[in-house]
């Protein structure tokens, strides 16, 4: 059948412009713009040209009527509208507001979806979709009568043509349009609203009601009679028809006219909104909100942007109107009104759609077939599963970081500030769940916070920091929002608390002295987190904290309208500084999934310097991200302005050794102070092996090893001189200069340790001490020599004999012979360490004798001292000037023990295994976090 319906599409001519002239007059909508084709703008089978055949086929069937019938309203009414107010290169309202981008594009998104969904319905062949093709459950069922339906359908039960129907519905808004100057006249008060003429089946109620139960009980009747011959009657019946039949009808039939989009909350939702209502001029408007005040500040809309006019009031059963009336109503109206409402609405917005998701509400929709759903609000993203079950289409987006991006909402600050000791509780408050979202629990909260010191305390917070700047303030619960209230009016600012307990009237001359000036501080718990717009509003403060999401992000939107002086919206979270982004607390950053916090920082929307700024910008930064990964990027990226002393314990290991390993010789005094809250020094004792270990400049790894040296903490001083082992020559031999003259100034350790780490050093640079020896003792060479040229008992006498020679030497020689002595075998091991430990027995004057066997180092600049010392003594210079050159020429061969000192306190650094009183297994797991993170920062 597919093949004959489409070869009469393409042979249908086009229609005369006399009749295009005439249908646009009964539709109030064009069929063709300026400079379109008719060829190819009503090609047969098009949407558009769909919807001039049904008006001509409206026409035809009867010439006097004046107005599309209801039918034709709910399926081309909006696209049509939509079609010319796009074709527009500045889409305009009544009142000449042109539309932005992003409103723009949920106009858009709709007109493809319902294109998109005509053209599914011409690929059926049937020429409409199946939405509209089936009954009104909840309104037209009311409106139509018994035989209407009867009519609609054949005797037989099996619907007739599509065009029987329309010419029906065409004879009732023909008796209509009859009586509608008798209505005018009797109903002023009604506005654009016609009174339809009443059916002549309503008197008969009673009868069709017992004729429908005939007609059903029919069935039972047939299906008795089949039972009486089988052989075994059975109480239930299979239908396998029925079945099919069932199994093929969607779970959801409307779902495919139900659209929404999602604009950040000071976007421009409303204005989207009364785009619709200008692109449907004869079709119905039904507007649903949550709260009656949003009822008044939506008819405050309507007429401020020029459509007075059209605003009506409810339109029930046996109510019509074709002048495109606009009602605005709650979703506890649209409940109670179930199966009441008039046809005559064609389309229905759904206002802040997250609320419209409860049980009740959502039935109600689903149930109700007959018109177009457009849902708005500013946090689907955040439920957006929720939202796409009850509207599965989504036209436009246009989240709240795009529109700070796009400076249509002011840029928003934020400042984490600590609860304090007696606050930290707050993770043990309860999680409920709802509907839609978890929330803690809110009595528990309440009893949490609402404390006289912690109000006090944040009174005085909001007048030190943000004293004349309007706000408002979230708290937990009606209670604790006046007792707040109070406590910033003890502080002298101007502060009021306000609840739904408050009255209506109170409540709007309260709001309207806030946007006088006359409040500065608005203090709630729920109420103006949702349906209250201020562009004054600056500062948005989560004394009570939230785990949803929506409710965060809808907070928030009271501080994102612009307005003159307002630079940005600042943004106030009572959380630890650290929290990361995983945790219950939404938080500014959490809600916008960023990395970094900064203090006062712009989170979102461009930064604009110098301009109004209200709040200082910290220098520093913490990583806030929870995944492990982002945060290693964020430690690379950001290594020197990460506040450690924020970090948890692990991490602060992680950046200790990450900055030990990168620090740069301008960066060392940043990294000391970076460290000053470290106490017990184990930190600094990771900052420095690290540099000693991994940093790639030898000047600052020389330095590392002097404040090792200066902390004088024994196992970090043991673990350096391993290190040194694995050094170059040349720098092996520095690094042990290094920690000799350690040794030789400060006590480390117990006398055997040092007599380990001095033969240790020695043996790193016994060169140097053979060199020393051969050049005192010309015999040295001759018993070393037979010392590395002997084996097994020959071996061990040469040993001896080596050892027996040098008690006879002095102790600077003695101590470069053992130095340079290397045993092979364990009896001339034993041997030389016996020798070496009765030497030091005093491990300060040992280490003194050999650091004396190191050559001198000339200095570059050795001989521009000596020219200067010699032009000094030329023009008269003392000996004062060459003991001053002398002591500078000491200062730049080594940093002296102030100078160490004055890199980290000289507070004595303590063990990270003894002392940290951490066990075996935490230990490890740190050391081996801080590898991977080496090895992931080298990576």
């Amino acid at each position: 059948m597919a093949e004959p319906i489409s070869v009469a599409l393409a042979a249908a001519p086009t229609p005369s412009s006399a009749d295009i002239s005439r249908a646009e007059k009964l539709v109030r909508e064009r069929f063709l713009h300026e400079g379109e084709d008719p060829s190819v703008a009503l090609a047969p089978g098009s949407p558009r040209r769909r919807a001039l055949d049904r008006a001509l086929e409206e026409l035809a069937a009867d010439p006097k009527t004046k107005h599309p019938s209801t039918a034709w309203r709910r399926e081309f009414s909006l696209l049509l509208g939509l079609e010319r107010l796009l074709s527009d290169d500045e889409p305009k309202l009544a009142d000449g507001t042109v539309l932005s981008a992003h409103q723009v594009d949920a106009l858009s998104g709709t007109l493809a979806a319902l294109l998109a969904e005509a053209q599914r319905a011409t690929a059926n062949g049937n020429g409409r979709s199946a939405a509209s093709a089936s009954p009104e459950l909840l309104a037209s069922a009311d409106i139509l009568g018994p035989d209407d339906v009867e009519q609609a359908s054949g005797s037989d039960g099996t619907p007739e043509p599509a065009e029987a129907s329309a010419d029906e519905v065409e004879e009732e808004d023909e008796e209509e349009e009859l009586d509608d100057d008798e209505l005018d006249e009797d109903d002023d008060d009604l506005g654009p609203v016609q009174r339809a003429a009443p059916d002549e089946d309503d008197e008969d109620d009673d009868e069709d009601d017992e004729d429908e139960l005939i007609i059903e009980e029919d069935p039972e009747e047939e299906i008795e009679l089949q039972g009486d011959s089988e052989e075994e009657p059975r109480d239930w019946v299979e239908d396998e028809d029925d079945e099919e039949s069932l199994a093929e009808q969607p779970e959801d039939p409307n779902a495919a006219k139900r659209f929404w989009f999602e604009h950040a909350t000071g976007a421009g939702k409303t204005v989207a909104a009364l785009g619709f209502v200008e692109a449907s001029q004869t079709g119905g408007i039904l507007i649903l909100t949550h709260r009656r005040n949003l009822v008044d500040q939506f008819h405050g809309e309507l007429r401020d942007r020029g459509y007075s006019k059209r605003i009506s009031r409810a339109l029930l059963k046996g109510e019509d109107s074709v002048k495109g009336p606009v009602t605005v109503e709650t979703y506890q109206w649209f409940v109670r009104n179930a199966g009441k409402i008039s046809s005559a609405y064609t389309i229905v917005i759904c206002d802040e759609a997250h609320t419209a998701l409860g049980e009740k509400t959502s039935g109600a929709i689903r149930e109700w077939t007959g018109p177009i759903f457009i849902g708005m609000t500013a946090t689907g993203a955040l439920i957006a599963r929720h939202v796409t079950d009850l509207f599965p289409t989504q036209t436009s987006r246009f989240d709240l970081a795009q529109a700070a991006r796009r400076g249509v909402i002011a840029p928003l600050r934020c400042v984490r500030i600590s609860p304090g000791v007696g606050v930290r509780t707050i993770a043990k408050v309860p999680l409920r769940r709802g509907e839609v979202d978890t929330e803690f629990d809110q009595d528990e909260l309440a009893k949490l916070l609402d404390q006289q010191p912690f109000n006090l305390a944040v009174a005085n917070l909001y007048k030190t920091r943000f004293n004349g700047v309007p706000g408002v303030v979230y708290a937990a619960g009606v209670r604790h929002a006046y007792n707040l209230a109070e406590a910033f009016r003890a502080e002298g600012i101007k502060a009021q608390g306000v609840s739904g307990e408050t009255p209506k009237r109170e409540l709007a001359e309260i709001l309207a002295r806030y946007e006088r000036g006359d409040i500065d501080v608005l203090i709630n718990a729920q109420l103006l987190a949702e349906g209250w717009n201020s562009p004054r509003a600056t500062v948005c403060v989560h004394l009570a904290p939230t785990a949803s999401k929506r409710i965060y992000q809808q907070r928030v939107g009271r501080v994102t309208r612009r307005h003159p002086g307002k630079e940005a919206g600042l943004v106030v979270d009572f959380v630890h500084p650290a929290t990361k982004n995983d945790d219950p607390v939404v938080t500014l950053h959490s809600l916008l999934d960023r990395d970094v916090y900064r203090g006062g920082a712009i989170v979102v929307g461009p930064v604009r310097r110098g301009r109004g700024r209200r709040m200082r910008v910290e220098r520093r930064v913490l990583p806030v991200c929870a995944e492990e990964e982002r945060r290693f990027q964020v430690f690379e990226r950001e290594l020197w302005r990460i506040a450690v002393e924020h970090l948890d314990y692990g991490e602060q290991h992680v950046w200790a050794a990450l900055a030990g390993a990168r620090v740069a010789p301008n960066g060392w005094r940043r990294a000391r102070a970076m460290l000053h809250f470290d106490r017990n020094g184990e930190l600094k004792s990771r900052f420095l092996i690290t540099a000693v270990q991994r940093n790639t400049n030898p000047q600052l790894r020389l330095r590392a090893l002097t404040d090792i040296a200066a902390a004088r903490d024994p196992d970090a001083f043991d673990t350096a001189i391993d290190i040194i082992g694995g050094w170059p020559r040349e720098e092996r031999k520095e690094a042990s200069k290094v920690m000799l003259r350690a040794l030789v100034e400060r006590r480390i350790g117990r006398r055997d340790q040092a007599n380990a780490w001095i033969w240790r050093l020695a043996e790193y640079t016994r060169d140097v001490h053979e060199e020393y020896a051969v050049q005192r003792w010309p015999e040295t060479k001759r018993l070393l020599g037979l010392l590395v040229n002997s084996a097994g008992g020959a071996h061990a006498r040469n040993a001896r004999r080596l050892i027996h020679a040098s008690r006879k030497q002095d102790r600077r020689l003695a101590a470069a012979l053992l130095a340079a002595a290397l045993a092979h075998t364990p009896e001339a091991e034993e041997a030389l360490r016996g020798a070496r430990t009765r030497m030091a027995r005093k491990p300060p004057a040992l280490a003194r004798e050999l650091l004396r066997n190191f050559p001198k180092r000339r200095a570059r600049n050795a001989r521009r001292r000596r020219r200067g010392a010699k032009g000094g003594a030329a023009n008269g210079a003392g000996p004062a000037s060459m003991v001053a050159e002398k002591e500078r020429g000491k200062a730049t061969e080594a940093p002296s023990e102030a100078v160490s000192n004055e890199a980290f306190s000289s507070r004595p650094l303590r063990a990270v295994e003894s002392d940290s009183g951490l066990g075996v297994s935490v230990e490890d797991k740190l050391q081996r976090n801080v590898q991977e993170a080496l090895d992931h920062a080298e990576e």
